[in-house]
């Protein structure tokens, strides 16, 4: 009977061993590294960012999401038809503060017809959890795509994302942990960033000399592990990050991603990236 039992038990092991090898072929690097992973967060707090109560916008409604056991906040669209499903962008705002500006930002793709949710993550604006620079917000990103996709009116099938600077960096670490968006736009955000926290250490809640910590937010050293189609739009006057965004694509050969310039710089780029990337997300 003892014997029997550990036949069984081995039996069951072989198999379960079997299923993690097959369901780690079915993730990404990326997903596969992050499970293995924790970050070690030497200043755990509220985001460094100061912020400013924003006042909701007339088209705009608050809603709550979960990621985890916190309880988050997120602008999205006020009119919502349950019977005519749309397709919808979750649009990650540049900075580490949510601000009220960054609504009007995403308004090309609610001209264009689409359902906009712009989420506030964990630290920002007075929500609970604990900065950590693009590594826990990552679950925030992912929990709010899922939160958009039971959103009645929206189609779950026809959902992208779209981020600016800091959340162009969080699109591209959510879509290469999950295959949740049909497209992808990253508009000015830093695929490595190695050179961003050497020039910002003050950002670093964590070992920034340990180069695993900067590894896993760094979108170009899992580039083979994005799961939708890619576009990386950056300004005529970001010339540091031109070249990153370039490598990123040559890393990516054989998929769909693209860099693509459009006129001026950090923050003026923004508008001809958006307008670039809802014509995109349109075909």
């Amino acid at each position: 009977m003892d014997v029997h039992l550990a036949r069984l038990r081995s039996s069951s092991a072989v198999a379960a061993g079997a299923l993690l090898i097959e369901s780690d072929r079915a993730r990404t690097e990326y997903a596969i590294e992050r499970r293995a992973f924790r970050t070690r967060l030497l200043r755990p707090g509220p985001s460094p960012q100061r912020y400013e109560p924003a006042l909701l916008a007339h088209d705009a409604q608050a809603i709550a999401y979960r990621s985890g056991a916190l309880s988050l906040s997120a602008w999205i669209d006020r009119d919502l038809d349950p019977r005519a499903l749309r397709p919808a962008v979750l649009y990650l705002h540049g900075e580490f503060a949510f601000r009220a500006s960054h609504w009007e930002d995403a308004r090309v793709f609610r001209d264009a017809g689409w359902v906009t949710m712009l989420p506030m993550l964990r630290g920002e604006n007075g929500n609970p959890g604990a900065f950590s620079l693009y590594y826990d917000e990552v679950d925030d990103v992912l929990a709010a795509r899922l939160a958009l996709a039971d959103t009645p009116g929206v189609d779950p099938s026809r959902i992208c994302v779209a981020g600016h600077s800091a959340g162009g960096v969080l699109a591209l670490l959510a879509a290469q942990t999950e295959a949740l968006f049909a497209k992808v736009a990253c508009c000015s955000g830093w695929p490595d960033q190695q050179p961003v926290i050497d020039f910002y250490p003050e950002y670093a809640v964590f070992d920034r000399h340990d180069p695993r910590e900067v590894r896993m937010r760094s979108p170009l050293r899992f580039a083979r592990s994005l799961t939708a189609a890619t576009r990386l739009f950056y300004g005529d006057e970001e010339p540091l990050l031109a070249p990153l965004a370039l490598e990123m694509v040559a890393r990516c050969a054989g998929l769909d991603v693209e860099a693509i310039e459009v006129a001026g710089d950090h923050f003026t780029a923004l508008s001809p990236a958006l307008r670039r990337a809802a014509r995109w997300f349109a075909r």
